[in-house]
This record gives structure tokens, sequence and C-alpha cells, in this order.
């Protein structure tokens, strides 16, 4: 192996040995970079500048108004540069403050927009003026003196009363007025600057009054106006203006009144005024009272009287009253002297026979209990109500004059309670529909037909009914027009072309409610009370002691169809046997053939429906139509009756409930011998068209 190391030795000279370098200290100052101030003066310069073209190319003209003009205004929040009355703003909000002397400050937010060059005013609000009023008076005589207490009022706003100092008033034009008792209103116009100024308005307020002189002979009179005493005469008083009444009193003498117009500052002197001496006082009665009253023959009114009459002379005083003789007196009165006087009346009288029936009946005159009614006695001429009573009769008054030297008699025969209600109890009416009535006093009768009588159904059984109550029932049965009253929209329809709809037709083709309706309809028309009780246009029960309109009663309707009043009971209304006599009524006769399987051969009543009510004869108690024309409906349920029991039944009205109503009477579509007869019975509840009604009413108390 070569080894390749030199020589140490012989390297030595050629070794390099670094060592520390420092160079000369001007050259390193050259090296290094020194800042001066000029440098940033330039910088400063600089960005100044350029701020400042950049506010002044994005910066908008803004000009601020103020009223008043030339105010001070201060930017609060916000850069802006003021050129002028101008400023220079960029767009966005500014909150200024604006002042002026005599104005209240102001904070106004400034919103300046895009528009290169933007206008805006601002209004500050003056502050209110400094015044002070003063109120004198304008009084002819003497120095002006101020009013205090005087009121001031400012567009009719009261301010306050003067004295009034500094007061702090908005500035505008106003309406003064000034109000003051005894002084004239003052009202004038004026103008407030404000602005804190100072200002002063004097008012001179004129009086209200003027002065009158007052004399009296004699004086010392109480002077009285508008009834406050004033003083005595002679007297000198202010009046304030306006209509016075003025009273002048002495004792003795008469009062003394006139009616004074004062104008406020036109003085007054009035003439003396001469008193006159007062009257006397005079209190006139007289037994009995209610007396004519004359004095000296001028009539003064009637007693008791209060008269005042001049003093120091006669006076001639004269009563009169009828039946009285006429009294007289003379009196003398002295001045404010107050006399009583009573004056009896002597009558004039004549004697009077009174024959009374029953004999124990009582007399009564002008109220006064004289007796009993038998009697001879003494009355006056004069008109006097004469009564004659006795307990359980209706009294007689009558207002009689007895007549001196003649011979008088009064008759009287006194009506008991009973028969005066009986007399005035009407036998007929007449309903508010035209339907005339007729009272019937009832009487106990036999209902039904004999097991034996030919077309007797089973439900005609033999029983005895007392009718007690009075009751009237209509003549005929009710009409297509008087239904149509209650009910403007019913038909009831026709029958093989002909109308059974005519207005003197019976209403046909109504259901018993429709009826039962009608009955509280006319009730209601009349003021009476209703007898049905409806609850949602359903019969739910009855009033039986009302006397307002109803259905017949079934027992109603067969005594008085089947009673003639010679104790007889009818099998038909015109006697025992078929046919029918012609014009008997309207029945299924002939006409009738083409629609009806069942008629009368021989019969022809002239209608082959129904007949204008009251065609054909009444029966003996005058009702119509209680045969043919249509069947009725009756107040009762239908059911099953009693046979014959000995008991009687009082005032029937029938079962208390059930499903069906009874029907009674044949109709225009009946031939039969069993409809035909007046004790046949039907029921039903559905309308038809030959079945109708007819009304009735108890009689009341």
């Amino acid at each position: 192996m070569q080894d390749t190391r030199k020589d140490s030795t012989a390297d030595d000279a050629e070794l390099i040995i670094p060592v520390d370098f420092t160079p000369a200290e001007q050259e390193t100052e050259r090296a290094r970079f020194h800042f001066r101030p000029v440098y940033a003066l330039i910088l400063g310069f600089v960005l100044l500048a350029g701020s400042a073209a950049w506010f002044v190319l994005t910066a908008r003209s803004v000009f601020v108004e103020t009223i008043p003009p030339l105010a001070d205004i201060t930017v609060e929040s916000g850069f802006a540069v003021q050129l002028g009355q101008r400023y220079l703003m960029r767009p966005g909000e500014y909150s200024l403050a604006i002042n002026a002397e005599g104005y209240f400050d102001k904070a106004y937010q400034l919103q300046v927009g895009d528009q290169a060059a933007q206008n805006y005013q601002v209004s500050l609000e003056p502050r209110p003026g400094i015044i002070t009023f003063t109120v004198t008076s304008a009084e002819p005589a003497g120095a002006a003196e101020s009013l205090d207490g005087a009121r001031v009022l400012l567009d009719g706003v009261e301010l306050g009363s003067i004295p009034l100092v500094a007061q702090e008033i908005p500035p505008g034009e106003y309406e003064l007025q000034v109000l003051s008792e005894r002084y004239l209103p003052h009202t004038e116009q004026i103008s407030i600057a404000g602005r804190l100024q100072e200002q002063s308005f004097a008012v001179s307020m004129r009086p209200a009054w003027a002065e009158v002189s007052l004399q009296s002979v004699p004086a010392g009179a109480d002077v009285l106006v508008d009834g406050e005493l004033l003083g005595v005469t002679p007297l000198r008083v202010e009046l304030l203006q306006g209509g016075r009444e003025l009273t002048l009193k002495l004792a003795g003498y008469k009062a003394w009144q006139d009616d004074l117009l004062i104008t406020a500052g036109e003085d007054q002197a009035l003439p003396p005024v001469t008193l006159e001496r007062a009257d006397g006082l005079v209190f006139i009665r007289s037994e009995p009272g209610n007396a004519n009253v004359t004095i000296n023959g001028e009539f003064r009114g009637q007693t008791p009287l209060e008269v005042a009459l001049p003093p120091g002379q006669e006076h001639q005083i004269q009563l009169f009253r009828t039946g009285f003789n006429t009294a007289s007196r003379s009196i003398r009165t002295q001045p404010e002297e107050e006399q009583d006087i009573t004056i009896a009346l002597t009558p004039i009288t004549a004697m009077v026979d009174i024959r009374a029936v029953p004999a124990d009946a009582e007399l009564y005159i002008d109220g006064e209990f004289r007796g009993e009614a038998n009697q001879r006695i003494e009355l006056m001429a004069a008109n006097q109500r004469v009564e004659i009573r006795k307990q359980g009769y209706v009294p007689y008054a009558t207002t009689f004059t007895s007549r001196p030297g003649l011979d008088q008699e009064i008759r009287v025969q006194l009506k008991s309670l009973e028969q005066a209600r009986l007399e005035s109890i009407k036998p007929e009416i007449s309903t508010v529909a035209g339907q005339p009535l007729k009272l019937f006093y009832p009487s106990a009768f036999t209902m039904g037909a004999s097991r034996r009588e030919p077309g007797r159904r089973a439900n005609e059984t033999l029983r005895d009914v007392l009718l007690e109550k009075p009751f009237y029932l209509s003549l005929h049965e009710v009409n297509n027009e008087q239904f149509r009253r209650f009910r403007p929209d019913h038909a009831s329809g026709s029958l093989q072309g002909r109308s059974l709809d005519l207005a003197r037709q019976p209403v046909v083709n109504v259901t018993w409610t429709d009826a039962a309706l009608y009955c509280n309809w006319l009730s209601e028309q009349e003021g009476l009370p209703v007898f049905y009780q409806v609850e949602e246009g359903v019969v739910t029960g009855i009033n039986p002691d009302s006397n307002g309109y109803r259905l017949p009663t079934e027992a109603e309707w067969e005594w008085a169809a089947r009673t003639d009043g010679q104790g007889n009971i009818l099998r038909f209304p015109w006697g025992e046997q078929l046919p029918p006599p012609e014009g008997a009524g309207n029945f299924a006769d002939r006409s009738t053939s083409s629609f009806l399987g069942q008629f009368l051969i021989d019969y022809d009543d002239g209608f082959s429906g129904t007949a204008p009510v009251g065609e054909f004869g009444a029966n003996y108690h005058g009702i119509y139509d209680l045969a043919g024309n249509v069947s009725e409906w009756v107040h009762d349920y239908y059911g099953a009756v009693g046979a014959l029991s000995g008991v009687q039944e009082v005032d029937p009205l029938g079962p208390e409930e059930g499903r069906f109503r009874t029907i009674k009477g044949s109709s225009w579509a009946h031939s039969a011998i069993t409809e035909m007869r007046l004790s046949f019975r039907d029921f039903g509840e559905e309308a038809r068209n030959d079945l109708g009604f007819r009304i009735a009413r108890y009689l009341g108390e």
C-alpha cells in the first residue's frame, strides 16, 4: 500500500492562516441607510393629499337652510367640511345641533343621500314671550285703579286673575278677554311675538252700572231692587245695567213697583214717588162655602176669599149661592187692618117624597147618609146628588133640584146585581171576522140513540147530560173568507172541476188543529184569554175557565141540533123520516151520481159540492147547516161513551186524551140514514173536502 501522506514540514510554507478583518469606519457608515424627517413630511403630505382628493371626489354638497336664518349649526357626529354656507359630506347619517337666540335648541338627524347637491330645511320652535297684563277701571272720576281679581282669558281659556306678571305664552294671535264683576266685558285681538320678548298689555274696563237717584213721599221707604234691600229713600245707588225690578215699601202704605232699564254709564234721577195709603185686608168665609161674592156690586170670586179694600169708606158685601137666600154685610176698613168675617147662608128648601123598592134601601144626599129611602124629606132648592143603595143591588143615583111650592116625588126600584148582569149580556155578538154568534142557556137532555133506531151505530150510546154553562154558538160554519184572515194562503181546493174555495163557501181541507189555532187567533184579536194551550204549533191542553173562542163540545153541538124547545129530541133536522123534504139542506143528491156511489135519487139541492153558508133554512134555535153542507170538527177527543147510569154528565168536554177527534153532522157527500141522523158520531185526524167547523165560547163572568 502506497503512503499518500505528504511531509508536514515541506508544506508549512503553503498553509493559510485566517485572521480578523475590520473595515475602515468611513466605509461602514457609507454602507448603512439613514431615515430623515423630511421623508415623513413628504409621506404625510402625500397621504393627506390623497385623502383630501378621495374625500372631495366622494363627498356631496349639502346646504342646511334654517328658520330663522343664520342659526348656529354644529355637526356632532360624522365628518363634514364647511365651505361658506354649504357642507361637504359623504353619504350617511349625521347628528346636527342647531340653536338660535330666542328659539329652543334642536337636535336634527341628517341623512345625506347620493345626489351631488342637496338642500335641507330645519325650523326652530320659538320660545314663548314674557307677557304682563294690567287691568284698570275707567271710571269718569278719580285715578285709574288696578282691578285685582279680574279674570283673563286667551281664546276662551282662562289664564288667571290680575295681577298677572311675566307669563310665558307661546307666540301667535289670540283673542284676549277680560271679565270683572260690575264691569263690561273687554275683548280685543292681541299678537304675542314670543322669542323671550317682553310685552305688556293694559286693559281699561268700563263700569257696567249707572247711578240712580230715588225719592218718595213720604220719605223713609225701603228700596228693593230685584228683591234685595239696598237702603231707604232718599237714596242714590249704583245699579248694574239691564232690566231691574224696583220696589218701594213703607208701613201703612201700598207697595210701589216699577221696572227700570239701566244703561251702563247713563245716570238717572227718577221723579219723586207719592205712596198711597195701604188697603185694609178682609178674609170672607161663608157657611156653606163656595158662595159667589160681590163687593160694591163687583164680582170678586168665591168664598173663602181674601180681598184688599180701600180704607176709610163703607163697602157693601153680598153672597149668592143656588139654593140659598142672598146674604149682605156692610164693613169699613182701616189702613193695614185685617178683618175676618163669616156669613151664614139661609137655605131655600122644599119637601120631597122618596119611594124605593126594596123598602129597606138607604138614602144618601150628596154622599151623606140620611136614613131609609122611604121617607118625606126636606131638600134644598139646588142641585144635589140623590143616591139609593142596598147591598146586592145596583145603586141608583141622580142629580135632583127641589122646587119650592111644588109636590115632588122620587120613585126607584133597584135592580139586583144578578138581574143587572143578565140585562147587560148581549144575546148576540159578532167576531172581528164578522161571524154572528147567538147566546144559549142550555138544559138537560139525552144524547145518543136507542138501539132500536134504524141506522144507529154502536158508538151512539144513550147518556144523560146537563149543560149548565151558557155559551155562544156561531150561526154559520166558518167560511173561506173568514179563515183566510187568519191564514191568507189557505185553499179549500175543488171538486169535479167546481171550486170549493169561494169566499162564502165553508172552509174545508183543514185539520182539527187548524180549527183550534183559528179559535185562539180570534181570541187574541179581541183580547180574550185563549182556550187552547199551544206549544210549537201543537195543542197541549186547554183552559176550561177561559171565555175565549173554541170549538163547540159534542154535547153543545148535539143540544143545538136536536132539541126543539118542546122537550123533544130530533132524529133528523126536519123530523123523523127519510127522505128529506125539498130545501132541507145540502146532501148527496142526484147531481153527485157521477162520482158518488150512494146518493138521494129524488132529491136536488142545487149544489154538487159545498153551498154558501146559510143558503138553507135555520133550525129551531136559528142555527144553519147543522145537517148537510159540511161535517164539523167538535172539541172532544173521540172515545167510548158510557150507557145510561142515572148519573148526569155536567158540561162534558169528552175524554182527556186520544188519537182522533170527534166529527158531527152530515155533509154534501152523505145520503144514508146512518150519516144523516143528528146523533151520528164520526171521528178522524186528517183533513177532508167535506169537513169544516164552527166556533163557540162560554159566556164568562
